[in-house]
């Protein structure tokens, strides 16, 4: 978990979505959505193929977005015992949804059983306008990224058998994006395992941009070569278009879709 101290600063966010299937899909399993009013952005991969995949994907990504939605609603919250102590409210909130949401996929399964062995990965980042504080959540291999000032890092790590092998040191970063088993996930939502969402808490500041995105673009493109595209700037639709494309460039392998999330400061007299 990353959790930085909070100053209290105000932000707006621009944000942009942008999905595509590919070059070799013939559907697109992904999702986005854009919630500013509830402060919810996510990308979610769908698996399962034959459609399954992209209604596992909307159910998730609809019910993450209804549970916020409704929570924050609520007034006079309070923190349930199994909430952790450790994280923020907002924190607690997103894991809760994203558990909702894998609970909302597997009982769709449950009432059809032609949707059986679909599900999902998610990251979702959460934003309240009275705060600095952004909350990233996630569950599968789609990615978080942080691009402050000129330098890009990874704020989620995947949950998939080649990252493991990369943590062992049994694989490098290169090797893991063409090896046969890179798209198996330890971690997904639906299924008979309850996941276990990873959290990072940061603060944000001016001018930092957040990418989510689903493995259908880091699958293409090295961080070095992401980096390098939203560092030749242009508005978050020119960018996620050019990331979009590279990635179609390079093979286009799977569904690619990418959210863009660019904080801007709220003058102080605003």
């Amino acid at each position: 978990m990353v959790n930085e101290n909070s100053t209290g600063a105000l932000f707006n966010l621009q944000t942009w979505g942008e999905t595509d299937v590919g070059m070799k899909r013939r559907l697109n399993e992904d999702v986005f959505l854009i919630d500013a009013d509830a402060g919810v952005f996510l990308v979610a991969d769908g698996m399962g193929g034959h459609a399954a995949g992209e209604i596992a994907s909307r159910l998730a990504a609809d019910e993450i977005d209804r549970v916020v939605s409704s929570r924050i609603q609520e007034s006079g919250e309070t923190w349930p015992d199994h909430w952790d102590p450790n994280l923020s409210m907002y924190g607690n909130l997103l894991v809760e949804a994203v558990q909702a949401g894998h609970l909302h996929v597997t009982e769709a399964v449950d009432r059809n059983s032609d949707l059986k062995g679909m599900g999902t990965t998610v990251v979702v980042a959460g934003y309240q306008s009275y705060s600095d504080l952004l909350v990233v959540c996630h569950v599968g291999d789609s990615r978080a990224y942080l691009l402050r000032g000129e330098r890009i890092r990874v704020l989620t790590n995947d949950h998939s058998w080649v990252h493991e092998q990369i943590t062992a040191g049994l694989l490098t970063e290169e090797s893991a994006r063409s090896h046969p088993l890179k798209n198996v996930v330890t971690q997904a939502l639906g299924g008979s395992t309850e996941p276990k969402p990873d959290i990072a808490e940061i603060s944000i500041q001016d001018g930092d941009l957040v990418l989510l995105c689903s493995d259908g673009l880091n699958s293409m493109l090295s961080d070095p070569e992401i980096e390098g595209i939203l560092l030749r700037g242009g508005t978050l639709e020119e960018m996620a278009q050019n990331l979009v494309i590279a990635a179609n460039e390079q093979g286009g392998n799977d569904n690619i879709t990418v959210v863009l999330l660019k904080a801007e400061r709220v003058p102080p007299d605003a």
